[in-house]
């Protein structure tokens, strides 16, 4: 069973933010889950939104699915993932500071 695997990363620009705020982003690009097995042979695949509070040194504090790919596997791998991957801190008012930041995920086979 040879399928080809794409998994890609999609910042969104957190709606809503404050007057002064600016999100943290991802610094890397190259972040990415591995397709939980169980998934890959269910041919499950969506898309998955995140947010992330990231501290002011670019380590996730938190983490929550907002929008589910409709697969509790495919959530989890990918919250799991990003939460480990390293950001660039967001500011407010203009001093690096812990703020929150979405990122989409797309599972596609």
């Amino acid at each position: 069973m040879n399928k080809s695997v794409f998994a890609a990363v999609i910042l969104s620009i957190a709606s809503g933010a404050f007057a002064g705020e600016v999100p943290a982003s991802l610094s890397d690009k190259n972040c990415k889950a591995e397709y939980p097995k169980a998934s890959l042979m269910n041919e499950e695949q969506g898309d998955v939104t995140m947010a992330f509070l990231v501290g002011a040194d670019g380590n996730v504090v938190e983490s929550k699915v907002e929008k589910s790919s409709g697969f509790k596997n495919l959530d989890k791998a990918a919250l799991k993932a990003l939460s480990a991957c390293k950001f660039k801190p967001g500011t407010k008012d203009g001093a690096v500071a812990q703020t929150w930041t979405k990122v989409d995920y797309s599972w596609k086979l």
